[in-house]
């Protein structure tokens, strides 16, 4: 992988290389804090170990809870103990990591001090934002609300002159990306089997490619990058999708903002509106539960709505299938980076970077190099998950304790710095024809009826057997 020069000329590592080491370091620490801790007794009992190890680390990181008067009651748990540390100590895990990074790639660590505490300040605003009760009880979660905070500071006030080197956004989501890789695990995701690969891996790739031709070519929307961040992003799995395939396409800072916003405001509408409907017309709560997992963006608000399916049955059973389907989506963004990466190299910018060596040579320049490591720390713990009970408790708790959170700290600061350098007047040209809206809507229309269509044949009648308690 290549390296960056800086403004003082010392070499540092690109961007994606430090997040795998940024991301893997951490998944690493967090495996080997749980391994020195494990228990001396019963340390292969799921039943004495629901969650997984008990994992130190789980003491230095959490997020505001859900509150409804007063703010200050979001800095304690539902049993009354304080998380004000662990709150504050969540802060600081996001300045070591933004500070780490820069020097990685050959940056001050104190330009970014300053800035880096603000943001992590303003990550915990968003989380508070999230967290008030009827907020949470709709769901609202904290992406919408970091993009948001950092929207309004940027279009009003502005970003600070000490603010701006600590804005790296795609760095911190790319390092979060790196430490989900964590929590997907090919254990889990074979507990479907066919079912699940054949809901998610046949509907996506038609989905993405329909819309994205349809948005360029039927439409007329001028730019391919924004067509494609939108189709992937509303086909796959949100935001991680847009960010991965927005890299390989080197879409502008503006469009995957514009393609973020769009998936968080239908997330929480289908979140909302689908287990009613399903329930009203009559879908067996199974392939509804496929289906909410083939087309609800985000993992948290999948599970959420499947276990709204199942609620008076008081079966999980839907919410467990919503959430392996979009754990199958999910381990495709690596595949569908790839895949947009040689396609833009082959076919959409042909000539316009000067001489050509190959065309594997232009596809690997493009393709995100930081799946690799997504890639990487998922093969790394299915491997230990499956190697043993204890082992699979040893990354249970590593994980749901630690990296989970981690990663929500890191995605909720990487929209804030994405809210913060998006301009509104540049939003403009992509708002003012309502075209990229019209392609979201039908994209995802042409979504719901496949994913629909594959869950009904699949879940309901082929593979109905695997899938019953």
């Amino acid at each position: 992988m290549v390296s960056d020069v800086t403004v003082s000329g010392r070499q540092g590592f690109h961007e994606d290389t430090a997040a795998i080491v940024v991301g893997g370091l951490l998944v690493a620490l967090a495996l080997a804090v749980g391994w020195n801790a494990r228990p001396a007794e019963d340390a292969g009992s799921r039943k004495a170990f629901p969650k997984g190890w008990p994992n130190p680390l789980a003491a230095t990181i959490d997020k505001p809870q859900t509150w409804s008067a007063s703010p200050s009651q979001a800095l304690s748990d539902n049993k009354g103990k304080s998380l004000t540390m662990p709150i504050f100590l969540g802060m600081t895990w996001i300045v070591g990591v933004l500070a780490g990074g820069m020097a990685l790639r050959g940056r001050s660590m104190a330009d970014v001090l300053p800035g880096a505490a603000a943001l992590a300040i303003l990550g915990g605003l968003a989380y508070l934002l999230a967290a008030q009760k009827l907020v949470n009880h709709y769901n609202l979660e904290y992406p919408l609300w970091a993009l948001l905070v950092g929207l309004v500071i940027g279009n009003t006030v502005g970003v600070p002159r000490w603010l701006a080197p600590a804005l790296q956004g795609e760095f911190l989501i790319k390092a979060g990306l790196v430490v989900f890789g964590a929590e997907v695990l090919f254990s889990r995701l074979l507990e479907l089997g066919l079912p699940g690969l054949l809901t998610s891996w046949i509907v996506t790739p038609i989905v993405l490619v329909a819309t994205y031709w349809f948005g360029h070519y039927r439409m007329q929307i001028p730019s391919k990058s924004l067509c494609m961040v939108i189709s992937a992003d509303m086909s796959v799995c949100g935001v991680s999708a847009a960010i991965a395939t927005g890299a390989a396409c080197k879409a502008k800072k503006e469009e995957l903002s514009l393609a973020i916003g769009l998936s968080l405001l239908f997330t929480v509408g289908m979140m909302v509106a689908m287990p009613p409907f399903i329930q009203w017309a009559g879908i067996d709560p199974i392939v509804g539960g496929a289906w909410l997992g083939g087309t609800i963006d985000a993992t948290g608000a999948v599970v959420a709505a499947g276990e709204m399916l199942g609620k008076e049955l008081g079966d999980r059973r839907p919410a467990e299938v919503a959430a392996t389907v979009k754990m199958i989506q999910n381990s495709m963004i690596g595949i569908i980076a790839f895949a947009v990466a040689v396609y833009w190299a082959g076919w959409v910018e042909t000539g316009s970077r000067g001489p050509r060596t190959s065309l594997a040579a232009e596809a690997w320049g493009r393709f995100p190099k930081f799946i690799l490591g997504f890639l990487a720390t998922s093969v790394v713990c299915s491997c230990l998950y499956t190697r043993s009970p204890e082992a699979a408790l040893w990354v249970d708790g590593a994980t749901l304790s630690y990296t989970s959170r981690l990663r929500g700290w890191l995605f909720c600061v990487g929209f804030v710095c994405m809210g913060m350098q998006t301009v509104f007047r540049e939003l403009t040209p992509y708002l003012a024809s309502g075209r990229p809206l019209v392609l979201y809507v039908l994209g995802q229309c042409l979504n719901l009826a496949l994913s629909l269509a594959m869950a009904s044949l699949t879940f309901g009648w082929l593979f109905r057997k695997v899938v019953e308690p």
